[in-house]
Protein backbone atom coordinates (compact mmCIF):
# COMPACT_ATOMS: atom_id res chain seq x y z
CA UNK A 1 0.00 0.00 0.00
CA UNK A 2 1.16 3.32 -0.61
CA UNK A 3 1.87 6.07 1.98
CA UNK A 4 -0.54 8.04 0.12
CA UNK A 5 -3.24 5.68 -0.59
CA UNK A 6 -6.92 5.58 2.01
CA UNK A 7 -6.44 1.90 3.59
CA UNK A 8 -8.95 -0.55 1.77
CA UNK A 9 -10.22 -1.01 5.39
CA UNK A 10 -11.15 2.41 5.47
CA UNK A 11 -12.64 2.38 2.31
CA UNK A 12 -16.25 2.27 1.33
CA UNK A 13 -17.13 -0.86 -0.09
CA UNK A 14 -19.89 -0.64 -2.92
CA UNK A 15 -21.02 -3.80 -4.06
CA UNK A 16 -22.61 -4.76 -7.59
CA UNK A 17 -25.22 -7.56 -7.53
CA UNK A 18 -27.43 -9.29 -10.44
CA UNK A 19 -27.81 -12.11 -12.68
CA UNK A 20 -25.37 -12.99 -15.07
CA UNK A 21 -25.40 -11.09 -18.60
CA UNK A 22 -27.26 -7.94 -16.87
CA UNK A 23 -23.91 -5.88 -17.75
CA UNK A 24 -22.85 -5.65 -14.20
CA UNK A 25 -18.96 -5.69 -15.50
CA UNK A 26 -19.51 -2.82 -17.85
CA UNK A 27 -21.79 -0.86 -15.62
CA UNK A 28 -18.76 -0.75 -13.46
CA UNK A 29 -16.33 0.59 -15.84
CA UNK A 30 -18.68 3.28 -16.78
CA UNK A 31 -19.11 4.16 -12.91
CA UNK A 32 -15.23 4.60 -13.37
CA UNK A 33 -14.38 5.80 -16.37
CA UNK A 34 -11.73 2.98 -16.58
CA UNK A 35 -11.22 -1.24 -17.65
CA UNK A 36 -11.95 -2.72 -14.30
CA UNK A 37 -13.71 -5.22 -15.02
CA UNK A 38 -13.57 -7.62 -18.12
CA UNK A 39 -16.54 -7.45 -19.98
CA UNK A 40 -17.88 -10.22 -22.54
CA UNK A 41 -21.16 -10.99 -23.94
CA UNK A 42 -20.61 -15.15 -22.84
CA UNK A 43 -22.55 -15.20 -19.84
CA UNK A 44 -20.21 -15.85 -16.21
CA UNK A 45 -17.35 -13.93 -17.15
CA UNK A 46 -16.70 -13.30 -13.44
CA UNK A 47 -16.26 -16.30 -12.00
CA UNK A 48 -15.31 -14.73 -8.23
CA UNK A 49 -15.66 -11.71 -6.67
CA UNK A 50 -13.36 -9.25 -8.04
CA UNK A 51 -12.46 -5.76 -5.67
CA UNK A 52 -10.83 -3.13 -6.93
CA UNK A 53 -9.82 -0.06 -4.64
CA UNK A 54 -9.91 3.26 -6.48
CA UNK A 55 -11.23 7.16 -5.87
CA UNK A 56 -15.09 7.75 -7.29
CA UNK A 57 -16.28 11.23 -7.26
CA UNK A 58 -18.43 12.31 -5.65
CA UNK A 59 -18.01 9.35 -2.85
CA UNK A 60 -13.72 9.38 -2.43
CA UNK A 61 -11.91 6.46 -1.79
CA UNK A 62 -14.04 3.10 -2.35
CA UNK A 63 -13.98 -0.40 -3.22
CA UNK A 64 -15.68 -1.78 -5.69
CA UNK A 65 -16.78 -5.48 -5.86
CA UNK A 66 -17.73 -7.28 -8.85
CA UNK A 67 -19.64 -10.41 -7.79
CA UNK A 68 -20.75 -13.73 -10.39
CA UNK A 69 -24.17 -13.82 -11.54
CA UNK A 70 -26.74 -14.60 -8.76
CA UNK A 71 -28.05 -17.50 -11.13
CA UNK A 72 -25.18 -19.34 -11.67
CA UNK A 73 -25.98 -22.65 -11.73
CA UNK A 74 -24.35 -26.21 -11.15
CA UNK A 75 -22.38 -27.78 -8.60
CA UNK A 76 -19.95 -24.51 -9.25
CA UNK A 77 -22.27 -22.23 -9.89
CA UNK A 78 -23.91 -22.87 -6.17
CA UNK A 79 -20.28 -22.30 -5.13
CA UNK A 80 -20.09 -19.22 -6.95
CA UNK A 81 -23.17 -18.02 -5.68
CA UNK A 82 -22.07 -18.23 -2.41
CA UNK A 83 -19.06 -16.53 -2.60
CA UNK A 84 -21.39 -13.59 -3.62
CA UNK A 85 -23.30 -13.84 -1.12
CA UNK A 86 -20.33 -13.58 1.48
CA UNK A 87 -19.30 -10.21 -0.35
CA UNK A 88 -22.65 -9.14 1.65
CA UNK A 89 -20.66 -9.68 4.86
CA UNK A 90 -17.77 -6.40 4.27
CA UNK A 91 -20.40 -4.44 2.15
CA UNK A 92 -21.34 -0.84 2.68
CA UNK A 93 -23.65 0.13 -0.37
CA UNK A 94 -25.05 -2.65 -2.57
CA UNK A 95 -26.30 -1.74 -6.11
CA UNK A 96 -28.88 -4.37 -7.58
CA UNK A 97 -28.58 -4.67 -11.53
CA UNK A 98 -30.85 -6.33 -13.60
CA UNK A 99 -32.32 -5.01 -17.05
CA UNK A 100 -36.06 -4.92 -19.25
CA UNK A 101 -35.37 -8.17 -20.38
CA UNK A 102 -34.95 -10.14 -17.02
CA UNK A 103 -37.09 -8.05 -14.59
CA UNK A 104 -37.60 -8.48 -11.41
CA UNK A 105 -37.81 -12.08 -10.41
CA UNK A 106 -36.80 -15.14 -7.43
CA UNK A 107 -33.20 -13.99 -7.58
CA UNK A 108 -33.82 -10.37 -6.97
CA UNK A 109 -36.04 -10.53 -4.36
CA UNK A 110 -33.33 -13.05 -2.32
CA UNK A 111 -30.47 -10.61 -2.47
CA UNK A 112 -32.92 -7.66 -1.68
CA UNK A 113 -34.03 -9.76 1.66
CA UNK A 114 -30.18 -10.76 2.57
CA UNK A 115 -29.62 -6.90 1.46
CA UNK A 116 -32.47 -6.08 4.23
CA UNK A 117 -31.59 -9.01 6.71
CA UNK A 118 -28.22 -6.80 6.82
CA UNK A 119 -29.79 -3.04 6.85
CA UNK A 120 -27.24 -2.26 3.93
CA UNK A 121 -28.07 0.83 1.89
CA UNK A 122 -29.85 -0.30 -1.84
CA UNK A 123 -30.63 1.09 -5.01
CA UNK A 124 -31.57 -1.20 -8.16
CA UNK A 125 -30.07 -0.49 -11.41
CA UNK A 126 -32.26 -1.33 -14.72
CA UNK A 127 -29.08 -1.71 -17.27
CA UNK A 128 -29.18 -1.71 -21.27
CA UNK A 129 -32.03 1.18 -21.60
CA UNK A 130 -30.27 1.74 -24.86
CA UNK A 131 -31.86 -1.69 -26.10
CA UNK A 132 -34.72 -1.91 -23.97
CA UNK A 133 -36.32 0.44 -21.35
CA UNK A 134 -38.36 -0.84 -18.50
CA UNK A 135 -41.99 0.82 -18.34
CA UNK A 136 -42.54 3.21 -15.52
CA UNK A 137 -45.21 0.44 -14.28
CA UNK A 138 -42.44 -1.89 -14.00
CA UNK A 139 -40.17 0.68 -12.38
CA UNK A 140 -42.78 1.49 -9.42
CA UNK A 141 -43.75 -2.10 -9.10
CA UNK A 142 -40.06 -2.94 -8.71
CA UNK A 143 -39.65 0.18 -6.27
CA UNK A 144 -42.11 -1.04 -4.05
CA UNK A 145 -40.98 -4.30 -3.77
CA UNK A 146 -36.97 -3.74 -3.24
CA UNK A 147 -38.29 -0.68 -1.20
CA UNK A 148 -35.18 0.96 -2.91
CA UNK A 149 -34.87 3.98 -5.53
CA UNK A 150 -34.58 2.45 -9.36
CA UNK A 151 -32.62 4.12 -11.26
CA UNK A 152 -32.11 3.46 -15.36
CA UNK A 153 -29.17 3.40 -17.34
CA UNK A 154 -27.19 2.36 -20.09
CA UNK A 155 -23.90 1.34 -19.50
CA UNK A 156 -23.06 1.03 -22.95
CA UNK A 157 -23.70 4.66 -23.75
CA UNK A 158 -22.86 6.36 -20.24
CA UNK A 159 -27.11 7.57 -20.14
CA UNK A 160 -28.28 7.80 -16.85
CA UNK A 161 -24.32 6.91 -15.18
CA UNK A 162 -23.43 10.56 -13.76
CA UNK A 163 -26.58 10.64 -11.78
CA UNK A 164 -26.60 7.40 -11.02
CA UNK A 165 -23.30 8.67 -8.99
CA UNK A 166 -24.77 11.17 -7.11
CA UNK A 167 -27.41 9.05 -6.40
CA UNK A 168 -24.70 6.59 -5.23
CA UNK A 169 -23.62 9.35 -2.72
CA UNK A 170 -27.11 9.99 -0.91
CA UNK A 171 -27.43 6.31 0.05
CA UNK A 172 -23.92 6.59 1.76
CA UNK A 173 -24.54 6.80 5.49
CA UNK A 174 -23.01 10.37 6.83
CA UNK A 175 -19.70 9.44 8.70
CA UNK A 176 -19.97 7.90 12.58
CA UNK A 177 -17.48 10.17 14.40
CA UNK A 178 -18.21 7.75 17.32
CA UNK A 179 -15.43 5.38 16.07
CA UNK A 180 -12.44 6.61 16.28
CA UNK A 181 -9.08 4.72 16.67
CA UNK A 182 -7.73 7.27 19.76
CA UNK A 183 -8.66 10.74 19.44
CA UNK A 184 -11.71 10.59 21.34
CA UNK A 185 -9.29 9.44 24.33
CA UNK A 186 -6.99 13.03 23.67
CA UNK A 187 -7.20 16.75 24.52
CA UNK A 188 -5.23 19.43 21.96
CA UNK A 189 -1.75 19.37 22.86
CA UNK A 190 -1.98 15.79 24.19
CA UNK A 191 1.53 13.47 24.32
CA UNK A 192 1.26 9.98 22.98
CA UNK A 193 4.08 7.82 22.90
CA UNK A 194 4.32 5.26 20.39
CA UNK A 195 6.42 2.20 20.64
CA UNK A 196 6.85 0.39 17.05
CA UNK A 197 9.21 -2.15 17.21
CA UNK A 198 11.46 -2.53 14.03
CA UNK A 199 12.55 -5.98 13.58
CA UNK A 200 12.73 -8.96 10.72
CA UNK A 201 8.70 -9.17 10.44
CA UNK A 202 8.26 -5.36 10.03
CA UNK A 203 7.73 -4.00 6.40
CA UNK A 204 10.93 -2.82 4.69
CA UNK A 205 10.51 1.17 4.32
CA UNK A 206 7.52 1.96 6.43
CA UNK A 207 5.45 1.56 9.56
CA UNK A 208 3.14 -1.34 9.46
CA UNK A 209 -0.81 0.19 8.82
CA UNK A 210 -1.84 0.27 12.64
CA UNK A 211 0.89 2.41 13.30
CA UNK A 212 0.39 4.42 10.74
CA UNK A 213 -3.61 5.20 11.01
CA UNK A 214 -2.89 5.44 15.38
CA UNK A 215 -0.45 8.55 14.39
CA UNK A 216 -3.16 9.98 11.92
CA UNK A 217 -5.64 10.22 14.43
CA UNK A 218 -3.62 11.44 17.48
CA UNK A 219 -2.26 14.42 14.79
CA UNK A 220 -6.71 14.80 13.90
CA UNK A 221 -7.09 15.02 17.67
CA UNK A 222 -4.69 17.91 17.90
CA UNK A 223 -2.13 15.58 20.47
CA UNK A 224 1.27 15.48 19.96
CA UNK A 225 2.48 12.23 18.55
CA UNK A 226 6.20 10.56 19.84
CA UNK A 227 7.28 7.53 18.01
CA UNK A 228 10.17 5.59 19.54
CA UNK A 229 11.49 1.64 19.77
CA UNK A 230 11.27 -0.12 22.58
CA UNK A 231 14.79 0.04 23.64
CA UNK A 232 14.86 3.72 23.28
CA UNK A 233 11.47 4.08 25.09
CA UNK A 234 12.89 4.84 28.73
CA UNK A 235 14.97 7.62 27.36
CA UNK A 236 12.17 9.20 24.97
CA UNK A 237 10.49 9.57 28.56
CA UNK A 238 12.78 10.87 30.75
CA UNK A 239 13.30 13.66 27.06
CA UNK A 240 9.72 14.86 27.54
CA UNK A 241 9.37 17.06 30.79
CA UNK A 242 6.08 16.03 31.04
CA UNK A 243 4.58 12.62 31.79
CA UNK A 244 2.53 11.54 28.50
CA UNK A 245 -1.35 11.24 28.23
CA UNK A 246 -0.76 7.20 26.62
CA UNK A 247 1.96 5.07 25.45
CA UNK A 248 0.70 2.78 22.53
CA UNK A 249 2.97 -0.34 21.69
CA UNK A 250 2.78 -2.96 19.70
CA UNK A 251 1.50 -6.22 21.90
CA UNK A 252 4.75 -8.44 21.13
CA UNK A 253 6.68 -5.94 23.28
CA UNK A 254 4.34 -5.87 26.04
CA UNK A 255 6.57 -6.70 28.98
CA UNK A 256 9.35 -4.42 28.28
CA UNK A 257 7.21 -1.59 27.76
CA UNK A 258 4.83 -2.29 30.87
CA UNK A 259 8.35 -2.25 32.79
CA UNK A 260 9.65 1.11 31.36
CA UNK A 261 6.15 3.59 31.62
CA UNK A 262 5.62 4.81 34.96
CA UNK A 263 2.12 2.88 36.54
CA UNK A 264 0.49 6.03 36.60
CA UNK A 265 0.63 6.85 32.94
CA UNK A 266 -2.30 4.81 30.56
CA UNK A 267 -0.41 1.52 28.32
CA UNK A 268 -2.16 0.11 25.69
CA UNK A 269 -1.37 -1.51 22.65
CA UNK A 270 -2.79 -1.19 18.90
CA UNK A 271 -4.17 -4.04 18.88
CA UNK A 272 -6.35 -3.57 21.78
CA UNK A 273 -7.36 0.17 20.49
CA UNK A 274 -8.40 -1.42 16.72
CA UNK A 275 -10.23 -4.29 19.57
CA UNK A 276 -12.78 -1.03 19.82
CA UNK A 277 -12.48 0.28 16.02
CA UNK A 278 -13.52 -2.20 14.36
CA UNK A 279 -15.41 -4.72 16.36
CA UNK A 280 -15.98 -4.68 20.32
CA UNK A 281 -13.68 -4.98 22.77
CA UNK A 282 -15.98 -5.71 26.14
CA UNK A 283 -16.71 -9.03 23.62
CA UNK A 284 -12.69 -9.47 23.29
CA UNK A 285 -12.17 -9.14 27.01
CA UNK A 286 -14.58 -11.63 28.02
CA UNK A 287 -12.99 -13.79 25.00
CA UNK A 288 -9.62 -13.42 27.01
CA UNK A 289 -11.36 -14.65 30.43
CA UNK A 290 -12.58 -18.10 28.44
CA UNK A 291 -8.69 -19.26 28.27
CA UNK A 292 -8.71 -20.30 31.71
CA UNK A 293 -11.54 -22.76 30.69
CA UNK A 294 -9.74 -24.16 27.76
CA UNK A 295 -9.30 -28.23 28.38
CA UNK A 296 -6.91 -31.01 26.58
CA UNK A 297 -7.65 -31.25 23.22
CA UNK A 298 -9.62 -27.95 22.56
CA UNK A 299 -9.37 -26.78 18.99
CA UNK A 300 -8.38 -23.10 18.33
CA UNK A 301 -8.72 -21.12 15.17
CA UNK A 302 -6.09 -18.30 14.52
CA UNK A 303 -7.62 -16.15 11.86
CA UNK A 304 -5.83 -12.95 10.28
CA UNK A 305 -7.77 -10.56 7.85
CA UNK A 306 -4.59 -10.44 5.69
CA UNK A 307 -2.16 -13.18 3.79
CA UNK A 308 1.36 -11.47 5.06
CA UNK A 309 4.54 -13.13 4.39
CA UNK A 310 5.48 -15.76 7.38
CA UNK A 311 8.05 -15.43 9.41
CA UNK A 312 10.06 -17.80 11.11
CA UNK A 313 8.20 -16.59 14.59
CA UNK A 314 5.20 -15.31 13.14
CA UNK A 315 3.03 -13.93 15.88
CA UNK A 316 -0.21 -16.19 14.38
CA UNK A 317 1.30 -19.59 13.45
CA UNK A 318 3.83 -19.47 16.60
CA UNK A 319 4.19 -16.96 18.96
CA UNK A 320 0.69 -17.26 20.05
CA UNK A 321 0.38 -21.40 19.82
CA UNK A 322 3.35 -21.23 21.99
CA UNK A 323 2.12 -18.79 24.74
CA UNK A 324 -1.23 -20.23 24.78
CA UNK A 325 0.05 -23.81 25.57
CA UNK A 326 2.51 -22.55 27.94
CA UNK A 327 -0.38 -20.78 30.01
CA UNK A 328 -3.01 -23.01 29.83
CA UNK A 329 -0.56 -26.40 30.56
CA UNK A 330 -2.96 -28.00 27.98
CA UNK A 331 -2.35 -29.89 24.45
CA UNK A 332 -4.30 -27.43 22.48
CA UNK A 333 -4.82 -27.97 18.40
CA UNK A 334 -4.66 -24.82 16.33
CA UNK A 335 -6.13 -23.83 12.89
CA UNK A 336 -5.78 -21.19 10.89
CA UNK A 337 -7.72 -18.41 8.28
CA UNK A 338 -6.37 -16.18 6.21
CA UNK A 339 -7.31 -12.95 4.47
CA UNK A 340 -11.29 -13.70 3.56
CA UNK A 341 -11.54 -16.96 4.00
CA UNK A 342 -13.54 -17.32 7.60
CA UNK A 343 -14.83 -20.90 8.66
CA UNK A 344 -18.91 -20.07 8.27
CA UNK A 345 -19.71 -22.62 11.06
CA UNK A 346 -17.27 -21.97 14.54
CA UNK A 347 -19.37 -24.23 16.95
CA UNK A 348 -15.87 -26.46 16.81
CA UNK A 349 -13.97 -24.25 18.88
CA UNK A 350 -12.88 -23.68 22.26
CA UNK A 351 -11.78 -19.96 21.09
CA UNK A 352 -11.14 -17.91 18.04
CA UNK A 353 -8.39 -15.59 18.42
CA UNK A 354 -8.35 -12.72 16.01
CA UNK A 355 -5.69 -10.24 14.45
CA UNK A 356 -6.75 -6.37 14.74
CA UNK A 357 -8.59 -6.45 11.72
CA UNK A 358 -6.29 -3.36 10.26
CA UNK A 359 -7.00 -4.62 6.71
CA UNK A 360 -10.85 -5.23 7.29
CA UNK A 361 -13.69 -2.99 7.14
CA UNK A 362 -15.67 -2.37 10.24
CA UNK A 363 -18.50 -4.20 8.72
CA UNK A 364 -16.66 -7.45 8.31
CA UNK A 365 -15.20 -7.22 11.42
CA UNK A 366 -18.62 -7.23 13.04
CA UNK A 367 -20.12 -9.96 10.82
CA UNK A 368 -16.99 -11.73 12.35
CA UNK A 369 -17.64 -11.30 15.97
CA UNK A 370 -21.06 -12.10 15.12
CA UNK A 371 -20.35 -15.61 14.03
CA UNK A 372 -19.02 -16.57 16.87
CA UNK A 373 -21.37 -15.02 19.35
CA UNK A 374 -24.02 -17.05 16.79
CA UNK A 375 -21.96 -20.51 17.46
CA UNK A 376 -21.60 -19.56 21.37
CA UNK A 377 -18.06 -19.31 20.68
CA UNK A 378 -16.13 -17.02 22.66
CA UNK A 379 -13.39 -14.49 20.25
CA UNK A 380 -10.57 -12.47 21.35
CA UNK A 381 -7.85 -10.77 19.58
CA UNK A 382 -3.98 -10.50 19.10
CA UNK A 383 -3.56 -7.32 21.67
CA UNK A 384 -6.29 -8.10 24.34
CA UNK A 385 -4.99 -11.99 24.64
CA UNK A 386 -1.68 -11.01 25.32
CA UNK A 387 -1.65 -8.49 28.06
CA UNK A 388 -4.13 -10.91 29.72
CA UNK A 389 -1.42 -13.81 29.25
CA UNK A 390 1.26 -11.09 30.60
CA UNK A 391 -1.07 -10.35 33.78
CA UNK A 392 -1.42 -6.65 32.42
CA UNK A 393 -4.99 -6.35 30.99
CA UNK A 394 -6.17 -4.49 33.87
CA UNK A 395 -3.63 -1.94 33.43
CA UNK A 396 -3.95 -1.71 29.63
CA UNK A 397 -7.93 -1.04 30.17
CA UNK A 398 -7.64 1.72 31.91
CA UNK A 399 -8.62 4.12 29.44
CA UNK A 400 -11.64 2.11 28.78
CA UNK A 401 -13.76 1.60 32.09
CA UNK A 402 -16.24 0.00 30.74
CA UNK A 403 -14.82 -2.67 29.44
CA UNK A 404 -12.52 -2.84 32.02
CA UNK A 405 -15.22 -3.39 34.93
CA UNK A 406 -15.87 -6.85 32.90
CA UNK A 407 -12.47 -8.07 35.14
CA UNK A 408 -14.39 -6.85 38.18
CA UNK A 409 -17.54 -8.81 37.98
Amino acid sequence: MSLNETPRGERLHVAIFGRRNVGKSRLINALTGQDVSIVSEVKGTTTDPVSKAMELLPLGPVVIIDTPGLDDDGALGALRVQRTRDVLHRTDVALLVTDAEGGFGACERELVAAVREKKLPLAVVFNKADLAAPAEAALRDVAAQAQAPVHVVSAATGAGVEDLKLALARLVPEADDKFRIVGDLLRPADVVVLVTPIDKAAPKGRLILPQQQTIRDVLEADAIAVVTKEFELRETLASLGRPPRLVVTDSQVFAKVAADVPPDVWLTSFSILFARYKGDLAELVRGAQAVEKLRDGDRILVAEGCTHHRQSDDIGTVKIPRWLRHHAGKELAFEHAAGLKYPRDLREYALVVHCGGCMLNRREMQWRLAQARAAGVPIVNYGVLIAHLQGILPRCLAPFPDAALLLKG
